[in-house]
Formats: C-alpha cells, sequence, structure tokens
C-alpha cells in the first residue's frame, strides 16, 4: 500500500466502503478538499456532499456521504458518516421531492421555521440529486 490510502467509510448502520485509493475528494464545512497520499493530520467536519474517489487501480467512485466526521492520519483515512449511498442507492424523485419541500420552507416566512434545518436538508437533497 506505499503508493495509496486506506479508505474507510462507516455510518451507524453499516461499513459502506473499505479499500485502497489513491485520492478523495470531499467537502468539508470548511470547504472542498483533496486528499492524498501524506496528507497531513486532519480532523474536520463534512457537510453533504457527491464524495469522489479514485481506487488505486484508476477506477473512480462517486458516493453521496452526509454530514459526519473526516480523520486522515498516516495515509488512512477515516469517514464517520451519518449516511452514504452509491448513486444507484439514491431515489432520485425522492431527493427531487425533498429538495422542492426544503425549497418551499426556506421560501416562506423564516421566523416559523428552522432554517438551518431546511438549508441542511437542501443540501442533502442537492448533493444526492447530484449523482444523478
Amino acid at each position: 500500500m506505499a503508493d495509496a490510502l486506506k479508505l474507510t467509510i462507516n455510518t451507524p448502520e453499516k461499513s459502506f466502503y473499505s479499500g485502497e485509493v489513491v485520492e478523495i475528494l470531499t467537502t468539508s464545512t470548511q470547504g472542498r478538499i483533496g486528499i492524498l497520499k501524506n496528507h497531513m493530520s486532519l480532523v474536520t467536519t463534512l457537510m453533504p456532499n457527491v464524495t469522489e474517489i479514485i481506487q488505486k487501480d484508476g477506477k473512480k467512485l462517486k458516493a453521496f456521504t452526509s454530514t459526519g466526521i473526516l480523520e486522515v492520519k498516516d495515509n488512512s483515512v477515516n469517514f464517520l458518516c451519518d449516511a452514504c449511498e452509491w448513486p444507484e442507492e439514491i431515489d432520485f424523485e425522492r431527493a427531487q421531492a425533498s429538495k422542492e419541500r426544503a425549497e418551499g420552507r426556506l421560501n416562506k416566512e423564516k421566523d416559523n421555521i428552522d432554517v438551518k434545518r431546511a438549508e441542511l436538508a437542501l443540501t442533502r437533497a442537492l448533493a444526492r440529486i447530484g449523482l444523478k
């Protein structure tokens, strides 16, 4: 594994991914980040997004990753996410409906809703739709 990183992605329900990769692109609360071999140690919080994974064999994978924690240390990358889904696992009609509901809540009077919750729901829906 001298040329690669060890990546594990786990949710409360399952072990989503484990393998050797050469690059990871994801979004933290500070913005989009890329992780390569010998990346500095890091712990950060994740935003819902499309995470891109380039495996050691060159195969590119994309997955929806939700909020959670990302840890990078000694060429090991660990995601602990609320949810993760491959494109074929996503119900795009449901994601579109979630997007529309969140937009509707945000476009109404904001005094009567939890704005942060609605914004996060919109971000999750948009990330899922981004895998289509």
